[in-house]
């Protein structure tokens, strides 16, 4: 077996089987506890620096009522800003991605930020009084990067920086040289989906299901494939495929095509890598590039799930081809995966539904769980509280002896 090189935590011997209580993914309630205690106050992934490579470049990003905008000024930093007019609170910029000429210009009445979002003028400034111009430039958000891939958190939170929460994932993201990709030309997507998101994450937190669920992913690796625990809220997933000659079409013809990396470890060679980050988003790494994607909420009961491709520069033909049957592979995976999402939620409104009784191999389902009950304890509750309680709750739920801690 290939020795890998990862300080993993082990699956207990014993542990609770039971995951969250069905009423924990359908209360409004507790969803604005999530949306302030876990989402907001958590790193979330939101594009690359090859994203934005000249001047005036940006994307956003936005999440539950939060605007973001990350853009390349003239003296080649990349910065991070809220999507808000210092006057009305205006998008200064609209859509995923774009280039601005030189400045920044609110489409509602004409201020002129520049790149750097400060505020070049306000339009008939004499309008405003005495305004102090330096006072008014765009907020913004705390940014970090971490080997290309930007990171924001729009509010302080329990995560260190992301260098050192992500330092486990260094040597990996490294041999793959991640730093140095490229967007796929038709790089971002998104679908929504009528469930929580926490029953998005339930699929995709174990790989337990991959061996009837997924026929491509079984025919590629799944007599290989490993789910791994690493400290704070990160795990790592991985299968290798060649071994066998694949029986569908597009995982034998990948095989063929997907030709050998000599410059990665061996543990990465031929491999499907998939990095996981509390509390939503994971990195997939092929030999022919890299793809993210988080479950982003909406509300209690619907899910936009969406991310960004990226592929290695010089592509030959060869690395093209594999990569188009890679994503044909990993397509299908996502529709399956959303069908499983769906019915999984669905069974939080039967009466019928008695809860989970998990398998070992379905312990990083029972982890994030976990980490979720550390930072909201009122998850504890087998029953819902009242809606117009639930703050109230799960501060009384903050008790050392009642919270349960996550590997």
């Amino acid at each position: 077996m290939t020795q890998l090189p990862y300080k993993t935590v082990p699956v207990p011997n014993e542990w609770d089987r039971r995951g969250l209580p069905a009423w924990t993914y359908r209360s409004k309630a507790l969803f604005a506890l999530e949306r302030e205690n876990v989402f907001l106050s958590h790193w979330q992934v939101v594009g690359h620096v090859s994203d934005v490579p000249n001047a005036g470049d940006w994307l956003t990003f936005d999440l539950l009522g939060e605007r973001a905008v990350v853009m390349r000024g003239q003296d080649g930093v990349v910065r991070a800003f809220h999507n808000l007019c210092r006057h009305r609170g205006a998008r200064v910029v609209d859509g995923p991605a774009g280039q601005c000429k030189g400045a920044i210009v609110c489409p509602f009445h004409g201020w002129v930020y520049n790149l750097d979002g400060s505020l070049r003028g306000a339009a008939q400034p004499k309008s405003f009084g005495d305004m102090q111009r330096e006072e008014f430039g765009l907020k913004p958000i705390e940014m970090e990067t971490f080997f290309g891939f930007i990171f924001l958190r729009f509010a302080p939170g329990p995560q260190p920086p992301v260098a050192t929460l992500l330092a486990p994932f260094a040597a990996d993201f490294g041999s793959y040289g991640l730093e140095g990709v490229e967007p796929v030309p038709t790089t971002g997507w998104a679908s929504d989906l009528p469930v929580n998101w926490k029953s998005v994450r339930d699929v995709d937190n174990e790989g337990y299901h991959v061996a009837m669920a997924h026929p491509g992913l079984q025919d590629l690796y799944g007599r290989t494939y490993r789910d791994m625990y690493l400290d704070h809220g990160l795990s790592i997933s991985i299968g290798w495929y060649g071994d066998v000659p694949g029986k569908l079409w597009s995982v034998r013809n990948y095989a063929k095509l997907s030709l050998p990396r000599t410059d990665l470890p061996p543990h990465l060679q031929r491999a499907w890598t998939y990095y996981g980050l509390f509390p939503n988003q994971v990195f997939s790494v092929t030999p022919e590039g890299v793809q993210f994607y988080h479950d982003i909420p909406l509300d209690e009961g619907s899910t936009r799930l969406t991310g960004r491709s990226y592929r290695w520069p010089n592509e030959t033909r060869a690395q093209r081809l594999a990569r188009y049957l890679a994503y044909r592979i990993d397509r299908d995976t996502s529709v399956e995966d959303r069908q499983l999402s769906i019915w999984s939620n669905e069974s939080m409104k039967s009466d019928a539904f008695e809860g989970f009784h998990l398998s070992d191999l379905e312990y990083g389902l029972r982890r994030h769980h976990d980490a979720l009950r550390r930072i909201l304890p009122v998850m504890e509750l087998a029953t819902a509280p009242p809606e117009d309680q639930m703050a109230a709750f799960n501060s009384e739920k903050r008790l050392p002896d009642q919270m349960p801690g996550v590997s």
